[in-house]
């Protein structure tokens, strides 16, 4: 599956990136993610339709702020899960109500928190 990008209001869900144009890896380590493996884990995620993952950002810059996890299981279940910078709470939670109308509506999951 490709990547979906949300608008959540104030908030905008894309996802996660390492290249020319914008690179996540600072903000992730903000939040205390240094696996330098980490985004191609989470493209691999969606491609393979086993985790996807959206960096939540500020719309002006593009600047990651939070991140939500949903993964797939094969009972018509996901496992939601997030995490927010220092700050940024208001964002997740923005963030997560958003996605979970996804998963329900667009792929005909039931959201589990975890």
């Amino acid at each position: 599956m490709e990547p979906i990008e949300i608008n959540a209001g104030t908030w905008y869900l894309r996802s996660l990136r390492a290249d020319d144009r914008i690179d996540d890896r600072p903000a992730l380590a903000a939040g205390g993610i240094t696996d330098p493996d980490y985004v191609a884990r989470r493209s691999a995620g969606w491609d393979e339709e086993t985790h996807f993952s959206w960096a939540v950002c500020e719309p002006t810059t593009a600047e990651l702020v939070a991140e939500i996890g949903v993964t797939p299981a094969s009972d018509g279940t996901a496992r939601l899960t997030g995490w927010a910078r220092p700050g940024y709470e208001p964002a997740l939670d923005a963030g997560l109500t958003t996605v979970r109308r996804f998963v329900e509506g667009g792929l005909g999951l039931c959201p589990v928190a975890s």
